[in-house]
């Protein structure tokens, strides 16, 4: 059974909330911190949001690129691939071009790093770059297969094709060479343009040697004149021991074969005073008549108790103590202060050499010059030298 009761309507656009109290009225909604209706929060994004629908729109950051700007891009990056490409082929030609170029030695230590290698390649002037070596080095998958060793590049060579030598070990023979009349210190810098190390070096030159080619020699003193002069080949990696233990057997072979012991014995001298005779008769003149009678010279002092008087001596003097040359120089090696013999040689004598201190010319002179056309004069005395100077020794003899 329904009631007639009807309840009660809500009056037309009012609300079923009473106004809030206090002046104004007004809604009690509206007074708490709720964003207006019909109105979305301000929201921000990470970085690491996906971006929202429509961003590319909305952001001119997240805008497409026009097909103008992929082409331009696209330019660049083929322009810049393609230009890397031309230089690394360009990088692994040959050097050279010229078929008849010189050969060049190259000494690859054994420990040297692939890019040590590279280094010493172009410093050799064998291959253009560094850079191309190690990258082909590295596509190719053989940088741990280039072996030490001696081998004979040409400058017309493309790297690949030195690359494919090193790698298969395919070595030359080593051949070095040493001329009569160089010191020591010349006789080093060879070695070290052959590719040796200055430690190696200067290690090898203070180690003592067993030979008979130093029967004679004092204790202490150094390997000066005793580097052979000639061409010395080797199969493979010589070390600088190799190669000195090499030129003393030469040299000792030498003077067994000329019997230089016993030349040097009938004018009263060991093998060691031998060869430093031998060594100023070197520098002071090549012709090997000549060295025989300027060997009889310097005797012929020796037996009047005369200085040597060598102006190559006191040279020599010089470079030893880093001095400008002077007859005055403070030096035992200075025969125009000190009687005698030098104390060891100054330079590495020839064989003709050796042979004319073993077996010199005879004659009674006890003065010579070399001219400035090359011709050795000589003189009994002081006065006649004097005159041989003023008329054939204008240049070469004049104050420097």
């Amino acid at each position: 059974m329904f009631n007639d009761v009807q309840p009660p309507k809500r009056p037309l656009g009012g609300n079923n909330i009473g106004p809030a109290p206090g002046p104004g009225g007004g809604n009690s909604f509206q007074s708490q911190n709720l964003p207006p209706v019909n109105q979305e929060p301000r929201r921000t994004y990470s970085p690491m949001d996906p971006l929202p629908a429509g961003a590319w729109k909305r952001n001119p950051w997240y805008r497409r690129p026009t097909p103008l700007t992929s082409l331009i891009i696209g330019f660049v990056l083929v322009f810049g691939f393609g230009s890397a490409a031309l230089w690394y082929l360009l990088s692994l030609q040959p050097v050279s071009g010229d078929a008849s170029a010189d050969k060049v030695q190259v000494y690859i230590r054994t420990g040297s790093t692939p890019d040590q290698i590279a280094s010493k390649l172009v410093d050799e002037k064998v291959i253009r770059s560094e850079m191309a070596f190690n990258i082909y080095t590295r596509l190719n998958k053989v940088r741990d297969s280039l072996q030490a060793g001696v081998y004979v590049l040409s400058p017309n060579s493309a790297t690949p094709d030195i690359v494919s030598r090193i790698a298969g070990g395919d070595v030359d023979h080593f051949n070095i060479s040493f001329l009569p009349g160089k010191t020591l210190k010349e006789t080093k810098k060879a070695l070290m343009s052959a590719g040796f190390g200055a430690k190696e070096i200067d290690d090898a030159f203070a180690k003592d040697y067993e030979s008979p080619l130093f029967k004679s020699k004092p204790a202490g003193t150094s390997l000066e004149g005793y580097i052979y002069g000639g061409t010395y080949t080797f199969d493979g990696q010589p070390s600088v021991e190799d190669i000195l233990q090499a030129t003393f057997a030469q040299f000792w072979g030498d003077i067994q074969k000329n019997k230089l012991e016993a030349g040097f014995k009938k004018q009263g001298l060991n093998l060691y005073q031998g060869i430093t005779l031998a060594s100023i008769v070197q520098k002071e003149v090549h012709i090997a008549k000549d060295q025989k009678g300027v060997a009889r010279v310097f005797y012929n002092r020796l037996d009047e108790d005369m200085k040597l008087g060598s102006d190559v001596t006191f040279m020599y003097a010089a470079e030893l103590l880093g001095e400008d040359p002077s007859p005055n120089i403070d030096s035992p090696y200075n025969t125009r202060m000190h009687k005698g013999l030098p104390p060891g040689p100054i330079a590495v004598p020839s064989p003709t050499a050796l042979q004319a201190v073993a077996k010199p010319a005879k004659n009674d002179y006890l003065f010579f010059l070399s001219g400035d056309n090359g011709k050795t004069y000589y003189a009994y005395t002081n006065y006649q030298h004097e005159t041989n100077i003023s008329e054939h020794c204008k240049i070469s003899c004049a104050p420097q």
